[in-house]
């Protein structure tokens, strides 16, 4: 088991509200924990998204295409620290102001690997600046690659298993921020002065969604990745 299938994750409920933690493996382990996690999509001045194939040791996933950069926070850990954390651990990117775009809940299971992602997402935008380096690591990033976000629908439809399941909420959730299927309303965070190491953090993010958050289906059972079904407000 690699270093980080041993970092502790926060549990959740369906409105978010944490009760607990767990380690990365055994909340990925089937039947799956529902826990918090963040999704980051970076956006070029001329709106392209940066996508990146994920290397092939990942334990969930690998080989698919998906957004800049995905993690969990640590428990008690707040979304801006821990997003741009992973965007240098992964992207070598960062620190970048990030806006909250609302919430995808998922459930989905690897058919590849057999591990099982169930995660209270927050999709956070990050403005890419021309010019800023990218240094990504190989164990973490087989590609990278700019693509506009339209047809970036267009070909999931066209092609879903070449996409992480995730992807297309978090797209959905970038082009549309203001849906019914999006909580909560765009808030933008601006980063805080990096500390010495060198990871920025920002404050702001909502921690009490309240009865308007997601409206949560129940979770299916024995649904290969791609045939778990889109629900609204989900990862």
């Amino acid at each position: 088991m690699s270093d980080r299938e041993g970092h502790l994750v926060e549990l959740v409920d369906e409105a978010g509200q944490a009760h607990g933690e767990t380690t990365v493996a055994a909340a990925h382990r089937p039947p799956g924990q529902l826990h918090r996690a963040f999704s980051v999509m970076l956006v070029a001045p001329d709106g392209q998204v940066l996508l990146q194939r994920r290397a092939a040791v990942k334990t969930r996933f690998p080989l698919r295409w998906a957004n800049s950069c995905c993690g969990h926070p640590l428990p008690g850990e707040s979304l801006a620290e821990a997003a741009n954390r992973r965007l240098r651990e992964e992207l070598g990117a960062g620190p970048v102001e990030l806006t909250e775009m609302g919430i995808h809940l998922y459930y989905a299971e690897d058919p590849t690997t057999g591990r099982v992602e169930f995660e209270y997402d927050h999709v956070l935008r990050g403005d890419f600046l021309p010019g800023a380096p990218l240094r990504p690591d190989p164990a973490e990033v087989a590609e990278l690659r700019w693509v506009e976000p339209t047809a970036l629908e267009a070909d999931l439809d066209a092609d879903p298993r070449a996409y992480a399941p995730w992807l297309r909420g978090v797209v959905g959730r970038l082009l549309r921020p203001g849906g019914p299927d999006a909580w909560p309303a765009a808030v933008t965070v601006p980063p805080a002065t990096p500390p010495a190491g060198g990871v920025g953090t920002v404050a702001g993010t909502p921690a009490d969604p309240g009865p308007a958050g997601p409206d949560v289906a129940a979770v299916p059972s024995g649904a290969p990745a791609d045939e778990a079904p889109e629900r609204s407000g989900g990862r």
